[in-house]
This record gives structure tokens, sequence and C-alpha cells, in this order.
């Protein structure tokens, strides 16, 4: 069978010179921002072994305030998208981790249920705005036949946060007692300190467009401006493209349900997936964080591999519900088979983490493919707000049957259900609107 050509051979000898570098240049940053903002928002589950008895959490006290990140993160979201379009990217991230990186240091600083949730809901508003400005940054750097590949790199932060982030996060729980701190107190704090730093760098070391890029040659700088003009140019022949119109778009909402129930999978096996463990059997909280490390691991690999399958096949809608429909089933096997086989269960998480984190990327490149200029930043900072207070229902509402029940295994069946639906709604709404298939001319 012939192999097929590289993604980068449309663009000609300087579009692949140029890509390449723009790629060395941006990728990682944005990746490790990422993989920063990912590891402040969910440290909190390994947090939860410790600190739930310290300050007397019940699991759905636990899940409402993991869950009020979501709620702050929702209702800032929009404006702090609005505000990154007239101030630029590199002023408003750098705002934005330095604010963060203080909450969730001050996360340290709870002393119960209610100091809980506002310092969460604080650490969601200051966190809004991040994500939907990362990918509108991308769409001004890459052409769209390459964005899925993009992003999937970009979202290898989410899984590769949770693998690295777990082991570290069960090394600084061992540190309990040091200087009168509890380990969970540690965990805030040193895991905090990252953000306000690159905070700090971020405005030494992004670019906002193409024609500020002088790192690139003269010859590269004119090719990549010229192509994303273009590109942006052929998007705003169709619609309005002013910032409430990306609001109003009937498209945006449709986005916004479908990742709503992605991102309800997401957060309830984020930060509930250290406590599964834990009950699989009498672990320290180190050999917890290296468990946990291995789905979101193997997770990693696939992601990246799914996300240059999506570009070069030119379809999204059809990858984005796959990998939905293998993490429900993946969570459906983890749920009934945890009390009989917790190894299997295991490969049952495995499967759930790969089919989770690599359907973000096609999914989000849809809305992203359809809106141009500031439409796209409204309309993407509403995707991502809707679909993100499915983080404040997922582990609520997994918290409470856990309380109701006993059993943690209704909630694993509780979010297969949701991504199975949310997948079949994809590859519906897909198949009918030919939405998510790149055109061949773009190809």
């Amino acid at each position: 069978m012939a192999r097929s050509a590289p993604v980068d051979s449309a663009f000609g000898e300087l579009g692949d010179r140029t890509l390449r570098r723009v790629r060395r240049r941006i990728m990682p940053l944005v990746v490790w921002l990422y993989f920063i903002s990912y590891l402040d928002r969910n440290n909190v589950g390994f947090a939860k072994l410790q600190m739930s008895d310290d300050i007397g959490l019940s699991s759905t006290a636990f899940g409402l305030g993991a869950g009020m990140f979501f709620i702050g993160y929702a209702l800032v979201e929009v404006p702090s998208n609005a505000a990154m379009y007239r101030y630029g990217a590199r002023k408003w991230i750098a705002r934005i981790l330095v604010t963060w990186g203080l909450v969730a240091m001050a996360m340290a600083l709870v002393t119960g249920p209610t100091s809980f949730n506002i310092l969460r809901f604080l650490l969601g508003a200051a966190e809004a705005g991040f994500f939907p400005a990362i990918l509108l940054y991308l769409t001004l750097w890459f052409p769209a036949e390459q964005r899925v590949q993009v992003l999937g790199i970009f979202i290898l932060a989410q899984p590769l946060s949770n693998a690295i982030g777990a082991p570290v996060s069960g090394l600084l729980l061992d540190l309990d007692g040091v200087a009168g701190l509890g380990g969970w107190q540690w965990l805030f704090i040193v895991e905090g300190v990252p953000a306000v730093v690159m905070g700090l760098v971020v405005p030494f070391v992004m670019t906002d467009r193409p024609h500020d890029a002088h790192w690139l040659a003269d010859d590269e700088r004119e090719w990549l401006s010229s192509t994303m003009d273009e590109e942006s140019r052929r998007k705003q022949t169709v619609g309005d493209h002013h910032f409430m119109a990306g609001l109003k778009d009937r498209r945006t909402l449709v986005y916004s349900a479908l990742y709503f129930g992605l991102v309800f999978g997401i957060y309830g096996l984020g930060l509930w997936l250290p406590t599964i463990v834990d009950e699989m059997g009498d672990f320290s909280s180190t050999q917890v964080g290296f468990i946990v490390f291995v789905p979101y691991a193997i997770a990693a690999g696939f992601v990246y591999w799914w996300g240059k399958h999506s570009d070069r096949a030119g379809e999204r809608a059809g990858h984005a519900a796959f990998s939905m429909a293998m993490a429900g089933v993946g969570l459906l096997a983890a749920g009934y088979l945890l009390e009989i086989n917790p190894l299997v269960a295991m490969v049952g998480l495995t499967l759930a983490a790969m089919g989770i984190y690599s359907a973000i990327s096609p999914l989000l490149e849809m809305p992203a493919a359809a809106l141009a200029g500031a439409a796209a930043a409204s309309g993407l900072a509403l995707v991502n707000s809707i679909g993100n207070l499915a983080g404040f229902v997922s582990p609520y509402a997994v918290g409470f049957l856990e309380d109701a029940t006993g059993d943690n295994r209704s909630g694993l069946v509780l979010m297969s259900a949701v991504l199975l639906v949310t997948a079949a709604a994809t590859y519906v709404y897909g198949r009918r609107t030919r939405a998510g298939v790149v055109p061949a001319t773009d190809r």
C-alpha cells in the first residue's frame, strides 16, 4: 500500500518550511501553558485524598466545590475572550496566567466547604478565556487543513498533565506534615507557582499575529500572512462576523451542546479517577499517582495519531463521534468490571481516556473552521463556556450518586450514557449538515 503524502506537501517548499518553524516556535509554549492550566484545575482530585478528612468534605460537597470552578469559568469566559480579541493574546494570556496561579496557590488556605467553594469559583473566573484564546490564536497561525493535527498536539497537554501530574501530585501529598502544612496544601502551593512564572515570561516570547513574527524570514512571514489572510477572507464571504454574530449563530449553540456532553466525561473521569484507583486496593498516595499515570500516558500517543488521521481524511465529525463512543464503552466496561477484575477495569478506563481526549480536537475544529474574525472569538468562547458547565454538573452528579448509592459504578454508567448519546448526535449532525468535512480545495 502506498504511503500517504505528508500533510504539509500541499503548501510547497516555502510553506512547509514556514509551518515547521511556526510549529517549533509556538507549539511547545502553548502545550506547556495548557499543561499548567490542566494541572491546576484537576489537582484537586488528588488533594481530595487528604483534604476531605482535614476540612470535612463529603463526596457531594467535594463534587459541588470541584464543579464551582466551572461556574466562575462560564460567567467570565465570553467577556474574557472579548478582552483578548481587543488587547491581543500576548497581554491577555499573561494576565490570565498570573491571576490563576495566585488563586491556585491560595487553595492551600481552604478551611471548609465554604472557602473551598469560593476559591474554586475564583480559580475558574481567573482562568476563564484561556482555552478559547489559544484556540483562536492557533487559527491565526495554521491553515484549516492542518489544524486538527495542531489542536491534537495542543490537547496532548491534557492527558500529559494528568499522566505526569499524577505521580508528582502523589509525591507532594507525601510531604504531609512538613513545615506544619498538609500534603494537599503543598500540592496547591507548588503546582500554582509555574503559572505565575509563565505569566511574567509570556509577554516576551509570544507573538500576536504572523505579520509581527520577526523570527520568520521575510519570505516566510509574507507567505504565512497572505495564506492566513486569504483563509480569513474565504470564511467572511458568508454571514456576519462581528462579535455578537458568533453568540447568535445557531451552529454555536449546537457545538456548545455537543461539547457539553464531551466535557461531562472529561471532568467526571479526571476528578474522580484517583478516587476510583484508590478504592481498587490498599495503595499509598504515590502508588495511586503512578497507577493513574498509565491510562493518560497511553491516551497521549493515541491523541496525536488520531489528529493526524483526521487531517489526512479531511473529516472531523465522524472522528469525534467514534472517539466519544469508544470512551463511553470504556467507562461502561470499567463500571461493571471494577469489582470483578480491577486490572481489566483499568483497561476500560484507558480506553475511556483515549476516546475522551482524542475527541476534543476534531470536535472543536468544527466551530473554529465555521466562524471568522470577532465572531470566532465570541463563538469559541460561548462553546467553551457552555460546554464547561458540564464540569460543574458532572463531578457534582457523580459525587451525589456515590453518596446516594455507596457505589462509584453508578457515576461511571452515567458518564458513559452521556458520551454515547453525544457521539450519536455528533455523527448525525455531521452527516446531515456536512459539518466537519474539509473542502477538497482546502486540502
